[in-house]
């Protein structure tokens, strides 16, 4: 039996191998009271370990949004390093601070839309940490002039508006990935997380510019998915996160009121949301821990929804 103190030579060296060199589980399980439920235990402790990401460099574009500072924390709080990158100078700065309390951080201003300048970013991060694990794809947003008002039609969209959505969400997106994921190509290991939309899924109204724009980030992550992994290491994997309904600073003023109520717009998609609320910034922590994670280790190309059941409801 797996638990008996007189293993097998053999049955020893299986031991080493499914505990992956780590000497606690090993002696653990040769040197075990045979009363207790020895798998559960070792499995218990594999899978702590395939959630750890002590010590990853993760870069965080649009890190001082809403989203993106709530994530910031979260991962701070489990040991990561993190490299906050936004335009805001003087939040960035105070987010360093707060960072820096719970683990080591970095705040560099950038512009996703400037090559460049993220170039410059890059060597900042290489000098400070020497490398980069992980890149969140949180810079994103919208204007008023890319949505389609109740009383306006289609004839009536801005088209330098539109452009400029599409610009800031999916080149905001396609030239940080190209400037920073050379360095894991070269570690031949790396987590690369894009920030989709439930507009990416199914058109909804008013939207068009960012569901748009959403729509291509979906696509461009399975694409960079087959693309890093059959050229560079298939341990270099690119997935998207797919929020629900959140309150941000960029959406609020098509969800509520001036005076903090629901519009109609809001009190529609909660009714077609079958948790019956809008989610919770902290309500995305698990899932992205899982994608930056080992846990995650055959998942690439996947568009990870978190939607509270929106995209499943039907009448």
């Amino acid at each position: 039996p797996l638990y008996s103190s007189a293993a097998s030579d053999v049955y020893k060296r299986q031991i080493l191998d499914i505990s992956q060199g780590k000497e606690d589980i090993y002696s653990y399980f040769c040197n075990a009271n045979p009363k207790k439920y020895i798998f559960i235990s070792l499995n218990k402790k594999i899978m702590k370990n395939l959630f750890d990401i002590k010590g990853k460099v993760i870069v965080i574009t649009g890190g001082c949004g809403i989203l993106g500072k709530n994530i910031a924390n979260y991962l701070a709080e489990q040991g990561a390093k993190i490299v906050v990158l936004d335009r805001a100078a003087e939040i960035g700065k105070e987010l360093e601070a707060e960072l820096n309390q719970k683990s080591e951080a970095l705040f560099l201003v950038t512009d996703v839309l400037n090559k460049e300048v993220l170039e410059e970013n890059k060597k900042a991060i290489l000098e400070r940490f020497g490398t980069i694990d992980v890149l969140l794809n949180a810079a994103g947003g919208n204007m008023p002039g890319a949505t389609i008002a109740p009383d306006k039609t289609v004839l009536d969209l801005d088209v330098e508006a539109f452009r400029k959505v599409v610009d800031l969400n999916l080149f905001g997106t396609v030239l940080p990935t190209m400037v920073f994921v050379d360095v894991m190509a070269k570690n031949k290991k790396g987590a690369i997380v894009n920030f989709c939309s439930e507009s990416a899924l199914r058109p909804l109204t008013r939207v068009v510019g960012y569901g748009s724009a959403k729509a291509a980030i979906g696509n461009y992550t399975r694409y960079m998915a087959t693309e890093l992994a059959t050229k560079f290491s298939p341990e270099l994997r690119v997935n998207a996160i797919v929020p629900g309904f959140l309150l941000t600073n960029q959406n609020r003023a098509l969800l509520t009121n001036p005076d903090g109520s629901y519009t109609d717009r809001a009190k529609t998609i909660i009714a077609h949301t079958p948790c019956g609320r809008f989610a919770e910034p902290e309500e995305l922590f698990g899932t992205i821990h899982y994608l930056i994670s080992d846990a995650s280790s055959f998942v690439t190309g996947a568009l990870s929804v978190v939607d509270g059941g929106f995209d499943a409801f039907s009448i």
